[in-house]
């Protein structure tokens, strides 16, 4: 009990960031502002290192008093780093930075908690692209793929492991092997929806055209935009000629804005500073994914927004659970266009749409939930972190093993670069 009330009463958290987050371009931006929300709530000392270079869409970070820590790849200084900071909990961005960094908190900060924030699987995600690229069924046999292998391996060595998705969870149980006991159910956290906002928001007769957003760094996104342009809008279009899709998002290439047709009301926006305010004017969103992992923050801002949504199965997966979804699923294009064209027209299904986006929100999604849950199971984790560590042989198997060939690597691109 005093070893647990000693981790109670102070904690010093190192997140290693993939990227300086940037909410209004990514939905994981979004969920690493949420988690640092939670963080800085419970009162924990919160520092944010990244080797990524910060962009006009970053974050100010330090206005909400998390210390910020530029860092370099393949350089020792990170060791006195890290040890002059001594944290006790360390959360990895997405398994990548875990492999570039994982070894070096191991060696450096030896007591500290170990988390992995996956923010989606990204074997699953690459698995369904190469099913897609190569104009096949999805099958299982895609899912054992190298990138699949090594973030099954960060999880390991990791302590524990956010995922974000139930449908995750269970594959990364039931296919891949996990124990629960290294998986944390973590979705979206957000806050409530009640009478107040609900009040605001705009009527289904003050709403006009459809729209949709993303970030085009992430191909997903890209690839919706193309479904849309070429399998669904054409039919959209037709049967509502004055009706425009708006696409936002940031980092368009030229091959995006090459979509841009102002004739056929396909209109491609760029990146904006206020999404929110966009999809409160939107009748409907469409999330027409055809490949992706993880929960889609565009659906969910949709519901914030009171704002129904057209989506495919994978664009709904993790969404919904056994609760009406906030608008309609479909599987292909013109069943999903079909259902745009009716969210659009029908008032009453508008509305109902609408009404299950609250309802989904406030039964899935609320931060004083999630909140509670993640910070007991990393407190617990942290004060018995031993005896966690010793029911995880394969986790210390990989760290001995596979993590050897990163740091020799890395020492040897360090002594290169001098």
């Amino acid at each position: 009990m005093q070893k647990l009330l000693r981790y109670l009463c102070f904690m010093k958290v190192l997140i290693i960031g993939h990227v300086w987050p940037e909410p209004q371009s990514s939905a994981a931006g979004s969920r690493m502002m949420q988690l640092m929300e939670v963080f800085i709530n419970q009162g924990y000392d919160l520092h944010f290192a990244s080797t990524a270079q910060r962009s006009s869409h970053s974050s100010d970070l330090e206005t909400l008093h998390i210390k910020n820590h530029e860092i370099k790849l393949n350089d020792s200084g990170f060791d006195a780093f890290a040890k002059a900071l001594n944290p006790q909990i360390v959360v990895y961005d997405r398994f990548m930075v875990e492999e570039q960094f994982g070894w070096r908190i191991a060696e450096n900060c030896p007591d500290a908690l170990r988390v992995l924030d996956t923010e989606d699987l990204h074997g699953l995600r690459n698995a369904r692209w190469e099913a897609h690229k190569k104009k096949q069924p999805f099958t299982e046999g895609f899912l054992v793929n190298d990138m699949a292998k090594r973030e099954i391996a960060s999880i390991y060595r990791c302590d524990l492991s956010l995922i974000i998705s139930e449908f995750e969870m269970e594959l990364l149980q039931n296919f891949f092997g996990v124990p629960k006991k290294l998986l944390v159910y973590l979705p979206f956290m957000v806050e409530e929806i009640g009478e107040a906002e609900t009040a605001i928001w705009k009527p289904f007769e003050e709403r006009i055209d459809f729209m949709t957003i993303g970030n085009f760094k992430h191909l997903p996104n890209y690839d919706g935009v193309l479904y849309l342009k070429e399998a669904i809008w054409p039919f959209i279009r037709k049967e509502l000629p004055q009706a425009k899709l708006h696409i936002y998002g940031a980092y368009p290439t030229g091959k995006v804005e090459q979509l841009h047709n102002a004739k056929e009301g396909f209109l491609i926006e760029g990146h904006v500073k206020n999404s929110r305010a966009l999809t409160e004017n939107a009748r409907v969103c469409l999330a027409a994914l055809r490949i992706g992992a993880g929960l889609k923050g565009k659906i969910l801002e949709a519901m914030q927004c009171g704002t129904p949504c057209v989506t495919t199965p994978i664009g709904a997966e993790g969404m919904f659970g056994n609760l009406p979804f906030n608008g309609t699923v479909a599987d292909n294009a013109k069943k999903f266009a079909t259902a745009a064209i009716e969210l659009y027209s029908g008032k009453e299904k508008w509305q109902k749409g609408q009404e299950n986006g609250s309802i989904l929100i406030n039964n899935r999604f609320l931060m004083k939930k999630w909140s509670k849950v993640l910070i007991e199971k990393l407190e617990k984790t942290s004060a018995f972190l031993m005896e966690h560590r010793l029911q995880n042989f394969t986790g210390a198997m990989l760290m001995h093993h596979s993590l050897q060939a990163t740091k020799f690597m890395s020492k040897w691109i360090e002594a290169k670069n001098k």
